[in-house]
């Protein structure tokens, strides 16, 4: 799944929200978007087609009830899936790298790195 500027700008407000929202309150919550409010209907529709969002119920708003949108993907999952595929593998030991350079890193975190490499080379040799 490949996801637009404009896709990805409305899922970032989604992710950072938390909870599942109505088309109004993405407008509100969508700061400094590159977007107009009027394109939100479609941006939405393209995430729904995608599979990036589901509708998640309704709020009353008003007299009206609008639909409520709910991600199904994770930030996580979505950026592990486009960012190093292909081409972009080659770009692993960079982010590697700007992770281990973290100011907060703990020794636990660490760890659980090290645990995470040696399994995946585990499998790797397996695979050999």
């Amino acid at each position: 799944m490949k996801l637009t500027k404009s896709e990805l700008e409305v899922m970032e407000t989604l992710w950072k929200a938390g909870r599942p929202l109505a088309r109004f309150e993405i407008l509100e919550l969508s700061v400094d978007r590159s977007w107009s409010a009027s394109t939100i209907h479609i941006l939405l529709n393209g995430l729904l087609k995608k599979g990036a969002v589901r509708e998640a119920g309704f709020i009353k708003r008003t007299k009206t009830y609008g639909r409520l949108y709910d991600v199904l993907i994770s930030r996580e999952d979505y950026y592990s899936m486009t960012l190093f595929r292909g081409k972009n593998v080659k770009k692993i030991p960079s982010f590697f790298s700007m992770l281990l350079n973290t100011d907060d890193l703990t020794v636990e975190v660490v760890d659980e790195l090290e645990r995470m490499l040696a399994e995946r080379r585990k499998e790797l040799d397996a695979k050999k």
